[in-house]
């Protein structure tokens, strides 16, 4: 089988009270139709990778643009799926540019055993911007009986602020590697995230807020003035994200001037 190539970039522009989309798509990446829950001024759009999953051999590319004044909620209608490698390795690419507002709220990635992923996440953030975002991912399917045994999971998200970079963040994990289980490691865990906060600048009393209103889910620690990130261990993926999607509305307020957390409909179908 011919492994897929695809590659979708968006571009977010606000246009009078309107925060308006334009796409282009080469291959098995698509957008579905902009949706406005909250009104003109946040466009919610909902990735697609038709095919369902990333076999060997696949490579992605994503690129996100959102304009000064602009405010876009990006997610996915369901999991991520990297299939077995057979020999080839899958690769997907993701690259946020911000000068507005970006919600990047993904579903969780579930990568199967024996497996060969590397994944990128590069985000650039303009001196104004405000962005929310989130990455779950799961080794193995715990549900099916299979852990992660074989294979290679190697991640690296990047973020710059002002063209100044601010948070590298390098995983590595192979199958049955000492780290699953180790104190220092995964705890015997099979899902792990981060969420971000990045905008305001986050006093001792916003922080210490942030940490009360959030009780036993993840702590948040900031990382720069203007950065907050918690990280979650889980033993689902349920788990983990209902522990972010919690920091998610208590942060967004701040992060929006009040503007509160409204749940994209597609998370619930």
């Amino acid at each position: 089988m011919e492994p897929w190539r695809g590659a979708l970039q968006l571009h977010f522009r606000r246009q009078a009270d309107r925060t308006t989309v334009a796409s282009r798509h080469d291959g098995p990446l698509r957008i579905q139709k902009a949706l406005y829950p909250e009104g003109p001024g946040t466009c919610h759009a909902i990735l697609l990778h038709p095919p369902g999953g990333i076999a060997g051999g696949d490579a992605l590319e994503i690129a996100i643009r959102v304009d000064a004044g602009a405010h876009a909620l990006v997610t996915t209608p369901g999991a991520a799926r990297w299939y077995k490698a057979d020999g080839r390795r899958a690769s997907q690419s993701i690259r946020l540019v911000v000068d507005g507002v970006l919600e990047w709220l993904p579903q969780e990635s579930i990568v199967f055993d024996a497996a060969d992923v590397r994944s990128a996440l590069e985000i650039e953030l303009g001196p104004r911007a405000a962005l929310l975002g989130w990455d779950i991912v799961a080794l193995g399917r715990k549900a099916a009986g299979e852990t992660f045994d074989h294979g290679e999971f190697r991640q690296e998200i990047r973020l710059a602020h002002d063209d100044a970079l601010q948070w590298l963040e390098r995983t590595a994990i192979r199958g049955n590697d000492p780290l699953l289980a180790s104190p220092v490691g995964l705890m015997g865990h099979h899902v792990f995230g981060s969420v971000w906060a990045g905008g305001p600048e986050w006093t001792d009393a916003l922080l210490e807020a942030v940490r009360e209103a959030c009780g036993a889910g993840p702590v948040a620690t900031r990382l720069t003035p203007r950065l907050l990130v918690a990280r979650a261990l889980g033993s689902s993926t349920a788990a983990v994200r209902g522990s972010f999607e919690r920091f998610w509305s208590v942060v967004r307020p701040l992060v929006l001037a009040g503007s509160s957390a409204r749940t994209p409909r597609i998370w619930a179908t």
